[in-house]
């Protein structure tokens, strides 16, 4: 008999939730995606300022991102206006705050108006970074679809160690904000062949991170 996977505060603001999406919603999610990644912006692998093209393709919903801001238009990749972040995803995004921390006014006062959607083949990887193009300090909320993967959490100070590393399954979400949302963070692997069944990809990691970008 497996043993259920519980609620742990990785560090102070920084929340895994497992399985916290349940089957038909990582469905639905994974149909919008398919959309969305082929228009109005199509989906695509960034490419960083000194010319490495990222392996984990992206799409945006509300605001474009590219290394290292936010557009209204996809001005790397094609100049299109980026798809509006719907509601349903935003009043998801605010359980997902209310579900980490447990605080139901936290989740009513976060209000996403932007949504990265990360697809990770199977060697695709994300080296540790900081999310820091935002101009809030408001949570981030990860979503995981797909694939297995290792994602690793660090500190604020250094992309090395003391860090820890968390399996993400598919329907797990993860939030990290307070004193832990500048912290270094990465996925040094997927596991290929992990999914669910049922989830609705046929391979690979879908990620959806929200977050608040404080533009106008």
């Amino acid at each position: 008999m497996l043993l259920p996977r519980e609620r742990t505060e990785i560090a102070p603001g920084a929340v895994h939730v497992p399985d916290w999406l349940n089957l038909e919603q990582q469905r639905r999610i994974v149909e919008a995606c398919r959309g969305w990644a082929v228009g109005p912006v199509p989906m695509r692998s960034a490419r960083l300022p000194g010319g490495h093209q990222m392996s984990v393709q992206t799409v945006c919903l509300g605001w474009h991102w590219q290394p290292y801001k936010y557009t209204r238009t996809a001005d790397d990749a094609g100049g299109g206006q980026v798809a509006e972040l719907p509601e349903w995803m935003a009043e998801l995004g605010q359980k997902a705050v209310n579900a980490a921390y447990q605080d139901p006014v936290a989740g009513l006062n976060y209000s996403p108006d932007t949504a990265l959607i990360n697809y990770y083949g199977d060697a695709a990887a994300m080296g540790m970074h900081q999310d820091k193009d935002e101009k809030t300090s408001a949570p981030v909320v990860s979503l995981s679809i797909g694939d297995t993967c290792l994602f690793r959490f660090g500190n604020t100070e250094t992309h090395t160690k003391p860090y820890t590393d968390v399996e993400l399954v598919s329907g797990d979400l993860f939030v990290f904000g307070g004193s832990s949302r500048f912290a270094y963070h990465g996925v040094p692997k997927t596991y290929p062949g992990t999914s669910h069944p049922q989830c609705g990809t046929k391979r690979g990691r879908l990620n959806i991170t929200m977050r608040v970008t404080g533009m106008e």
